[in-house]
């Protein structure tokens, strides 16, 4: 048969041990090139990534050559590749050997070409920037070079244009987490203290992560604990409800980082951002909390308290609600003054009531009374005027005990205006952290995204 006695024709007298070429400062020229089927994986902690890719060489070799006019016209054949010289190109980002399925044949035409197509897993070397996780690009690089030969024996070089290599993804899988962007393709000479110069040719997989899982399951229930916690500043602050419901909150957002500890890529060079996003939605949280505790501290047990002092009603109450637009600002103040208004009413009443003595208008009643004054007065001034005493001095005792607690009142009114106008500022302020620290770490991202 034809195909029989051309291979018996070419491998009969091929020495396969050396260059295929007849004179030897002829240099080998072979084009190669790649497109990527597939992401693997990832891995971000040792830093590895794994694809697989089709990759095809291409060469001429001048044993390998004969008159298709001999063998019924054929102008091809496939021959194995145990059985001829194949180039000793290999991936310099190499960490580990693929399963990759083993190919057995080679293309040969009958001008010499050899065209070696085969698949290979590739598990290399990268230096992964997760800084932008979830939405980061990863550029890993696969250079091809000859462990052995230097330029002048074999020199490397593109089989197809770099501009349908960069956007060739015809066979790639885009179903997976990551999505192929384009294939850089970039040749040049590399030399070692001045020795001899190698042929490389580099190909950068640029690729870019699949955020919308990540942010459904990190960014969003982040999210919505924050807003809980600044729907929590609502719940009135002199209750203690408050403060539980913080607590939970902080306990419950723990429990979530645990989950999702596993979640976030891990390396010894660099933390993500979102791993800091998250330790700051801590510390807002903790500091939410800290600033509830505050306020529910100043505004129960005021009995114990002394008064406001001067300087911080001038900042809290009169600039502070000003600046704020604070629409009760009125009601405490017009409060505070009509009880004092009502309590000096009260005294002075007493007093007058004190001071006036009685005035009888008819002269029969004024003498009568008198009679009456004269016999008893010896008897009854002994008992009257010790009952006298003693239902002043009860009346004192009221009296002091309705103005000691009148100024508790007071003193609790002053400070829960302060603690009321206190919370105000302090969420506002909290609010403002967070929208700033929002847009900032969405403006980040969006950039990231569109890059």
């Amino acid at each position: 048969p034809t195909l029989r006695r051309l291979s018996h024709y070419l491998l009969a007298h091929y020495q396969k041990g050396s260059r295929p070429v007849r004179d030897w400062r002829t240099t080998t020229n072979v084009a190669i090139d790649l497109m990527v089927y597939a992401i693997l994986s990832v891995d971000e902690k040792n830093q590895v990534l794994t694809t697989y890719i089709w990759y095809r060489q291409h060469w001429t070799d001048e044993f390998l050559k004969w008159d298709p006019a001999r063998f019924d016209n054929l102008t091809q054949i496939s021959l194995p590749v145990e059985s001829i010289w194949v180039p000793d190109i290999l991936i310099n980002e190499f960490v580990d050997v693929g399963k990759s399925p083993h190919v057995p044949y080679v293309y040969v035409s009958h001008h010499g070409e050899v065209q070696n197509l085969k698949p290979i897993q590739v598990m290399t070397a990268c230096s992964l920037d997760i800084y932008s996780f979830p939405f980061d690009v990863q550029n890993c690089s696969l250079t091809f070079t000859s462990w052995l030969h230097h330029i002048r024996d074999i020199n490397l070089s593109l089989w197809r244009q770099p501009e349908l290599v960069k956007f060739d993804r015809s066979v790639f899988m885009n179903q997976g987490e990551w999505e192929l962007l384009y294939v850089l393709s970039r040749f040049q000479e590399f030399s070692v203290k001045s020795s001899d110069s190698y042929a490389e040719m580099k190909f950068y997989v640029v690729i870019r992560r699949r955020p919308l899982f990540y942010t459904v399951s990190l960014l969003l229930p982040s999210i919505f604990l924050m807003v809980m916690d600044i729907v929590g500043f609502y719940l009135p602050p002199h209750s203690g409800e408050r403060v539980s419901f913080k607590i939970t909150l902080l306990l419950g957002y723990s429990v979530f980082l645990i989950i999702v500890s596993d979640t976030l890529p891990a390396t010894a060079v660099g933390t993500p951002l979102i791993g800091i996003y998250f330790v700051v939605c801590m510390a807002l949280l903790v500091i939410s909390l800290t600033e509830t505790i505050l306020i529910v501290r100043l505004v129960h047990k005021q009995d114990l308290q002394p008064h406001v002092p001067e300087w911080v009603k001038h900042l809290l109450l009169e600039r502070a609600t000003i600046l704020l637009c604070v629409r009760d600002r009125k009601k405490f103040s017009q409060s505070r003054t009509q009880s004092l208004d009502i309590s000096r009413q009260v005294e002075n009443n007493d007093s007058t009531a004190k001071l006036t003595p009685y005035v009888c208008e008819d002269p029969r009643e004024c003498g009568a009374v008198q009679g009456t004054r004269s016999t008893l007065a010896f008897d009854g001034r002994t008992e009257g005027l010790a009952a006298l005493q003693e239902v002043l001095r009860e009346t004192t005792a009221i009296r002091q005990l309705l103005e000691k607690r009148e100024e508790f009142r007071d003193v609790a009114r002053e400070w829960l205006q302060v603690g009321y106008v206190l919370d105000v500022l302090l969420f506002r302020m909290y609010l403002a952290a967070v929208l700033a620290y929002s847009i900032t770490l969405g403006t980040l991202w969006s950039v990231w995204r569109d890059a």
